[in-house]
Parts: structure tokens; sequence; C-alpha cells
């Protein structure tokens, strides 16, 4: 009999992906909530979210054998409060929290891996002693305790810089902070998290080196890591532009350190029945490894790569977590040997006039079969309005493609790059 699998925020492009895992035809994907409810509103309210989910678990009629996230916050905290009430194996909420909540991580991570974690401080933006909460010395990072991506998240190199990232905090960190507050009730927490509410910020040191991140699984006390990425910024160093996988730019000693790290964190918070990736900085120069931040999911950014790569997505990994099974790590079955995530980026405000036709699309996969393209703008969008965009560029789409080696993947990128055209307006005048 099929087992019937529960996606969040379900897509073509991830329905297509879970379909190259063993025993598709064997399983039956259904989409909960919707993608929309999920990822496009710019506010939410979570317990309406999560007796939406209930509602329609409730209301299917067959068996819930899994129950699979891949997106960020709510859905990360979702599916696995929804699998523990339906008897799937998922990690503790307060385990999840001790990552999704940015300070308490760092509370964690002191505690169990402290080796690997910049100064820090947390700060109410809506003080007027901001700067005296956040103690460190310039330059810092400051970001929400929680948000989506790298929303709201800002280098600080003076007070004008303060400043400036102050006001915009003040007037987006409600956005996710108040439906992150929901969750927090849920939990009993440690007066240091109470009295902060879900709207404090975050004030790190800035880490440097190169960007890496292993995936993995902590399955019935067992821990794995089932991939490693390399991931590229721009010129700036402000914006994620690539992200490449395998790793190929990261020593295997320096991958095991990372797993390491990951392992003894997870188990010192409790963290069992789920996915993870860690994202960590390499200082090469000083041999330092330090920790941005901890998710708790797979990734849908690498699930096509996978795909590419090993044959079978990372849905695989998640599936078998959740049914309670031997992780099936995947094993080079895939068309190419390295795989990337390419993100097309712009700078500068404006309104969207052009963007690459079905038709170039469809030339370009021709002449690279199996790249896909996910273009998230079309004409008329003015790009300040975009949902979900980082502090310093707008994310036009992204392009996964894959290559013979680190070389080939380069070059076919440029050549790609060059061919995909979009034209732009500049915004009205006198606006913002």
């Amino acid at each position: 009999m099929p087992k019937n699998v529960f996606v969040l925020g379900l897509t073509e492009m991830q329905l297509h992906e879970l379909e190259t895992l063993e025993d598709a035809d064997h399983l039956r994907f259904h989409d909960l909530i919707g993608y929309a409810p999920l990822i496009e509103p710019d506010e939410f309210v979570f317990d309406d979210l999560l007796e939406k989910g209930r509602a329609e678990l409730d209301a299917f009629d067959g068996t819930i054998d899994a129950i699979i996230a891949h997106w960020d916050f709510p859905t990360s905290l979702l599916a696995p409060i929804l699998a523990a009430e339906w008897g799937i194996p998922a990690p503790s909420l307060t385990s999840l929290l001790k990552c999704e909540h940015k300070y308490w991580s760092r509370l964690e991570q002191a505690a169990s891996v402290p080796e690997h974690v910049p100064g820090f401080a947390a700060f109410d933006p809506f003080a007027d002693d901001v700067r005296d909460q956040i103690g460190l010395e310039f330059p810092f990072w400051v970001k929400p305790i929680k948000s989506h991506s790298s929303q709201l998240g800002f280098r600080v190199e003076d007070d004008d810089d303060l400043a400036h990232a102050v006001r915009e905090l003040r007037g987006g960190v409600q956005e996710v902070g108040s439906a992150f507050d929901e969750v927090m009730a849920m939990v009993e927490l440690p007066p240091e998290i109470a009295e902060l509410g879900g709207t404090a910020c975050l004030a790190e040191e800035i880490l440097v080196g190169r960007q890496t991140a292993p995936e993995g699984s902590m399955a019935r006390g067992r821990f794995g890591v089932h991939g490693v990425f390399d991931m590229h910024y721009d010129e700036r160093a402000e914006s994620i532009v690539a992200l490449d996988y395998p790793a190929s730019k990261i020593p295997r000693w320096v991958q095991d350190r990372m797993a390491e790290a990951s392992e003894r964190f997870l188990r010192h918070i409790g963290f069992d029945d789920g996915c993870f990736n860690v994202e960590f900085l390499w200082d090469e120069e000083r041999d330092r490894l330090g920790i941005i931040e901890v998710n708790t999911r797979i990734s849908q950014s690498h699930s096509d790569l996978f795909a590419k790569v090993d044959g079978v997505s990372n849905h695989q990994i998640a599936l078998d977590v959740a049914l309670g099974m031997e992780p099936r790590i995947p094993d080079d079955k895939g068309t190419y040997e390295v795989a990337s995530k390419c993100i097309i980026l712009h700078r500068e405000d404006g309104v969207v006039t052009r963007v690459p036709s079905e038709q170039e699309l469809a030339e370009l996969e021709r002449r690279f079969p199996e790249t896909v393209f996910t273009i998230k703008v079309e004409p008329g969008d003015r790009l300040a309005d975009l949902p979900h965009q980082d502090s310093y560029n707008y994310g036009l789409g992204d392009v996964y493609l894959g290559g013979d080696d680190p070389d080939d993947l380069e070059r076919r990128w440029q050549e790609l790059s060059s061919s995909l055209l979009f034209e732009f307006d500049p915004p009205p005048s006198g606006d913002r």
C-alpha cells in the first residue's frame, strides 16, 4: 500500500526532485498548507498556520506516514510539531528552538563548542541604549534573533551604520518576530531567553573565511553527514551568489572538524530524529572554524544538486528519518560530477521590464541538459517590493546546473549567465 508523504509548501520543482527517491512509485506526495501561505506573506500568524495544517491532516482519508520541511521558518517548526502530533519521528520543539533562536543557539554553542563561536550580544532594537547593550568593537553584524534567510542582516562599521540598521530593524523585525513569539510560548524558556521576546536582535563579531556547510541527520541517536557544500559570496562579501556540491575547496580534515562540532552541539541540545545543515566559515590563515548558524532541516537549495550528482535528492534522507528507517546516503549515481545553484542578483532598485522568455530558457536547456531555471520576477515587478530579500541585493532567480569538474561548471555558468537578459526601468521618481 503506498505511503503518504506530506511536504509543506510543495512546488513543482520539488515534486520532480521527490520523484527521484528510491521506491518513489510506492509513495504519494501531498502539499501541506500550500506555498503561498507559508512563503509569500510579509506577516503571518503561526497558530493559524498550525491549525490549517492540523485541519488538512485531519481531513485526509488515508495514512499519514511522513511530514517533511525544507523551507525556513515557519515550515521548519510547523513540520516537526505536526509530525510529533501524528506519531512521526521528529526532534523536540525545545531542541529546535535552541537552533532557530539565534541568541539561544549562541548560548548553547558557547556551552558545547566554544572554540567555534564568535563574540555576540543580544539587544532590544527599540531601546535607547542599543550601543551600550552590544558592547562589541566595530565592525560587527546585527540581525533579528529570527528572520527569513538574510533579511534585516546588516554589517555595521560605525555609529551611523548602527543607527541605519536599528531604523530598519524597528520597521521590520515584527514581521517574523511576533509569529516566533507564538512558538516560544509553547515551551518552558530559561529566564534570559523569555525576557528578550521574539523581536530581540543579535550582534555578532564578524567571521571571515570560506563559507561551507555540512548537511546531515540525527536518527535514533545516530549522527551522519550526507553532503558538504561550498558557498560563494559576491565581490563585496554581502550576498551568496552560488552553492557548489560537493565541496571541492575545503580539505577533508576541515570537513571532519565541522562534522565533529555539529555532532557535539546537536547532542548537547538533545536534537534527534531530524535533519540539519550547519553553516561555517573557515579562516584558512588562522585555521579558525566559526559557526554561522544551525538550520534544522534539509535545504531545498541543495535538493536538485544532490539529484544531479548522486541521482537522488536529499529528500531521501528526510523521508527515511521520518519513516524510522536507516538513512540511505546517495552514492554518485547522478549525471554530473559537480553541481551548483547560481543566484541571479541585481543590486539597484528598479521596475522589471524584461525577463528571459520561455523560448530563450528552452534553448538554454537544450544546450545545457538538466539545467533548471527558476525566474522569480516578471515584467512590472518593483524590486523593492519583493518579499524575503537580503539587505544588499535583489534575487531575480536561480539556476541549477551540473558539470564534469569545477572548471567546467564555471565555464557553463559564464556562458549561461551571459544569455540571461533582464531589463529594468528606474523606480518611480521621488518614491522611497
